[in-house]
């Protein structure tokens, strides 16, 4: 009689370690479906988008609008460079080149005055008792509840020459005729603060929070002050929401479009009124995504910089 031939039974530990991968492999489809709709939402909406503003800013454009299919690097090179009608001479474009560095230079300066003005308001806000900050975190996004243009409209109003302001300031007996702010730069960098104000308030918020008070109460003891604990305590402590609070500000008040257009009546552009433009009444489409996709580099390259300082911070502890 033949022996059946020998063959050795599966040992359990491998079959445990079949039925764990078939669990992870389940578990990761799982996660990719329920990812699907969001991710073919950011696709439809945002990266189809993007790639079109990209093809079309290396176009020529055409001669009533939309774009020849003509590779072409004049738009990025008319954006830094001019050239001459007669000589053909190349000289620095410093038309846009201010526009940009305006662009920037009220950003910027709107982030740091939004800083100024909300780093107390959230601390404020975070030192009260418990059950009435959410009151004053009501007050704070309460101008969100009201459409952006709307709240535009309502600034434009109160700083004009015969506006809010002008009007109390003319009655104090402190000035004896009204104070021109509205179109200017002045304009545009009050109409962006007051927009994105609560986005630095909540982060700080977030932060300052969680801050434990007695660490405060124990440099007061140790005779430390005022200023040495804003600066060694607070401030370190606060620095997430420092960063992120600046960064929800810079970069929407880099690409504004409805402030300085309404504010800044239409003679003290930014890149988002420069983009705008390019669309609507210039008809060079090709201009108008270089420019956009240079603000984006910009953008990309202050966030990979703070990446990449965030990430040095964290290594030296």
């Amino acid at each position: 009689m033949v022996a059946p031939a020998d063959i050795s039974p599966t040992s359990d530990s491998q079959k445990l370690a079949r039925a764990r991968q078939i669990d992870a492999r389940r578990k990761r489809n799982t996660r990719l479906y329920l990812l699907l709709p969001g991710l073919v939402i950011i696709g439809l909406f945002g990266l189809m988008p993007l790639s079109i503003t990209l093809v079309y800013s290396f176009l020529k454009p055409g001669s009533y609008g939309g774009v020849e299919w003509v590779f072409s690097l004049d738009a990025y090179v008319q954006f830094f460079v001019e050239r001459d009608i007669f000589d053909d001479t190349l000289s620095p474009n410093w038309a846009y080149i201010s526009i940009f560095s305006r662009s920037i230079g009220l950003s910027f300066g709107a982030t740091l005055g939004a800083l100024i003005l909300g780093f107390p308001t959230a601390y404020y806000i975070a030192s009260k008792p418990a059950h009435q900050r959410n009151f004053w975190l009501f007050l704070i996004t309460l101008p969100f509840w009201t459409n952006l243009l709307i709240r535009t409209y309502a600034m434009l109003i109160i700083i004009r020459d015969q506006g809010v302001i002008n009007l109390a300031l003319m009655n104090a007996g402190i000035i004896d005729k009204p104070i021109s702010i509205l179109y200017t730069d002045t304009a545009v960098f009050i109409g962006l603060i007051y927009s994105y104000l609560p986005f630095m308030v909540l982060p700080l918020y977030a932060s300052l929070e969680k801050l434990d008070l007695r660490l405060i109460e124990a440099a007061y003891d140790l005779y430390a002050s005022r200023f040495k604990v804003l600066t060694k305590i607070i401030l370190p402590l606060a620095k997430p929401g420092i960063v992120a609070g600046c960064i929800l500000v810079f970069i929407p008040g880099l690409g504004a479009y409805i402030t300085p257009e309404l504010l800044g009546g239409g003679k003290k552009l930014m890149i988002g009124n420069l983009i705008a433009i390019q669309f609507g009444s210039s008809r060079n489409w090709p201009f108008g995504s270089a420019a956009a996709l240079i603000l984006m580099a910009v953008v990309m390259l202050a966030l990979l910089l703070y990446v990449r300082h965030g990430a040095k911070g964290a290594r030296h502890g």
